[in-house]
């Protein structure tokens, strides 16, 4: 039999219960303490979304389709890893080096790249890796199953809208802010997102269209801009009273999603007179997973493993 080749599928975390609120945040933090009143403010989001973040079991979706897209465990073993969370990065590496893997591919679900996200993850991953090679997928920000995933969905989001003021709903994209300090490295993270609207909006056809930033964190550096709660305003004063919300810089559902969109910004809509929608999360998309399948293959094939 030909040697099993491993799909490292990763992504950020999050707690299952308000209990690991806290020492999830000192995981993000590098396990420097969390101010009593972060804490609250951060289990009291939490606690309007459930009690607890969907990632794992959105991510655990993405991976069995991937794995089914990829012939059914057949060739490839697809295991999921948090960077902050369980089942961590190195679990998911003992998993897969347990089933007789020792090379695998790593996928990062964020399709654009930046030094400050992206290379954390990988450099975990050399940190981690133990036996497993591990070759890197670093960006995927326009690879057309993603892009054709994301077109459905905002077609999708449009149709919630009367049909006669549809062509005049503007689309507010929408990614999470970074600090603005990866404008000195000539990161390519903001230049990504703006690549991914423009092509979303390429193949919808004429459609008004913004970008902005959300969820920057709460720290004394300036971060990226414009925010999305100025663009929305900004929405308002031009005339609109209907938003579609899409927010192409994530793929499933989590905390920045359900409550930083779908609380607090609908919220500010319905106080300034706006009807706020949000498209559905790509998730586990058929034309994203197949096309994230032809990419892990296509580099598994330049590796030489198939």
């Amino acid at each position: 039999m030909p040697q099993p080749i491993g799909v490292l599928l990763m992504a950020y975390g999050g707690p299952n219960s308000l209990a690991e609120v806290e020492p999830y945040l000192l995981d993000v933090r590098g396990f420097r303490p969390t101010p009593p009143h972060v804490v609250e403010e951060v289990r009291a989001r939490y606690a309007a979304i459930g009690g607890r973040s969907p990632i794992l079991e959105r991510t655990e979706a993405q991976a069995r389709a991937l794995e089914a897209a990829l012939g059914n465990g057949d060739r490839f073993r697809v295991a999921i890893g948090m960077r902050h969370w369980q089942p961590r990065i190195g679990e998911a590496l003992t998993r897969l080096a347990a089933a007789g893997v020792t090379r695998a591919i790593g996928l990062v679900m964020a399709p654009h790249y930046s030094r400050m996200s992206i290379d954390l993850y990988f450099k975990l991953v050399e940190e981690k890796r133990g036996p497993v090679e591990v070759v890197p997928i670093r960006q995927w920000h326009l690879l057309p199953g993603y892009v054709d995933a994301l077109v459905d969905r905002v077609r999708e989001g449009l149709g919630r809208f009367p049909a006669e003021i549809r062509p005049e709903v503007p689309v507010l994209f929408t990614a999470h802010s970074l600090p603005r300090r990866i404008l000195e490295w000539q990161d390519p993270y903001p230049e990504q997102l703006q690549a991914t609207a423009r092509s979303v909006i390429e193949r919808l056809g004429p459609q008004p269209h913004r970008f902005a930033y959300q969820s920057a964190a709460m720290t004394p550096d300036p971060w990226l801009g414009p925010d999305v709660g100025a663009e929305l305003e900004a929405l308002v004063e031009a005339g609109s009273r209907n938003v579609l919300v899409a927010p192409i810089g994530f793929t499933c559902e989590h905390v920045e999603v359900l409550y930083d969109l779908d609380i607090e910004l609908r919220r500010r809509a319905e106080a300034l007179g706006t009807r706020l929608e949000r498209i559905e999360m790509v998730g586990h998309h058929p034309a994203m997973i197949a096309g994230l399948a032809d990419q892990v293959r296509a580099t598994a094939t330049e590796q030489g493993w198939l």
